[in-house]
């Protein structure tokens, strides 16, 4: 197992490396550069800068060199210092903007992981133990419905619900009085009550996904000769389900679910705008429409990351929870 996770992150260095290469190169493939929307932005507003002063910011941020260039002096403070470089925009080093919305995603997602497996395993459980009932029926027409749905209209019916039934607008991830404060009991407490709204919004999606996932594939195990098997030998019926066919139909779940945060990451930035959450989301669309290079490249390397991590814990628990699934090489 050691030697399997070693190899593996091994594996997970190369990738890394040519995220980055690959990240960087497309960020930098629309035309102009942020000096240029600066130029026009500053003209929009009557205040237009003088050729002199466009060359010199081009010069001080490396906008004039090579863009081979401009990837090496970003990616070797990264590697060497952890220095994520220094926003155009912001006038800020990247990890400044980064960190407090790096935990604040981290936090979202992974209740939302939690959120979606919590409710889709026991449903699909049921849905497929009772096939054709009036709750299997409720459960298919409920998983349509969350999948056809896009999160950020159900955002906005959220939001004008709960400003016509209760007065309240759930944005943000804190009251007013915690947004700049610093972390306390009290700052948790006030994260924790507005989480449930994101939470359901950005897992909803997963969840209707990995319902119907589970249940064709627990339906499909059902049909198989060893439950047949077992069910003769008075196996009961509840172990029976868990020992032997659930194992089995959670491949395709364990098997994505690497994939799944960085796509809840991705697939909430619509949300998170909608709903005023200060996740990485929002940051990455404005940095790519600013062609603010650095902090762009910095986030698209956090996805790409998190993205590759889930694949290694996706592959070795897979090797825990089924038999067949093999570590050593095949010739």
């Amino acid at each position: 197992m050691l030697a399997y996770i070693v190899r593996r992150l091994g594996y997970m260095v190369v990738v890394l490396f040519l995220i980055s290469v690959v990240c960087f190169h497309i960020i930098n493939l629309p035309p102009g550069s942020f000096i240029e929307t600066f130029a026009t932005q500053l003209e929009a507003a009557g205040a237009p800068a003088s050729q002199a002063q466009l060359d010199y910011l081009t010069h001080r941020y490396g906008l004039d060199q090579p863009l081979y260039i401009q990837y090496w002096n970003w990616i070797v403070p990264l590697v060497t210092s952890g220095d994520f470089g220094y926003s155009f925009e912001w006038q800020q080093p990247v990890w400044n903007l980064l960190s407090d919305r790096l935990w604040l995603t981290i936090i979202v997602s992974l209740v939302s992981m939690v959120f979606v497996y919590a409710v889709s395993i026991p449903v699909a459980l049921y849905s497929a133990t009772h096939q054709y009932s009036v709750g299997d029926y409720a459960v298919n027409f409920l998983g349509v419905i969350g999948l056809a749905v896009p999160n950020f209209l159900l955002a906005l019916l959220l939001l004008v619900a709960s400003a016509n039934l209760f007065g309240v607008t759930p944005t943000g991830l804190f009251s007013p009085d915690y947004i700049n404060a610093p972390w306390s009991w009290a700052k948790v407490m006030d994260l924790l009550i507005h989480l449930p709204v994101p939470v359901i919004v950005v897992g909803l999606a997963g969840t209707a996904a990995t319902i119907r996932i589970l249940r064709s594939q627990l339906l499909d195990e059902f049909q198989k000769q060893y439950v047949t098997t077992a069910r003769a030998k008075g196996v009961p019926e509840r172990r029976l389900l868990l020992k032997y066919p659930f194992r089995v139909a959670l491949n395709p779940i364990i098997s994505t679910a690497g994939h799944l945060l960085p796509e809840i990451v991705s697939g909430s930035t619509i949300v998170a705008i909608v709903l005023g959450l200060p996740t990485i989301g929002p940051l990455l669309l404005r940095a790519i429409i600013a062609q603010d290079t650095f902090v762009a490249a910095s986030s698209l390397m956090l996805l790409g990351t998190l993205t590759l991590v889930g694949v290694v814990m996706s592959d070795i628990l897979l090797t825990i929870l089924d038999p067949r699934v093999r570590m050593t090489r095949t010739n």
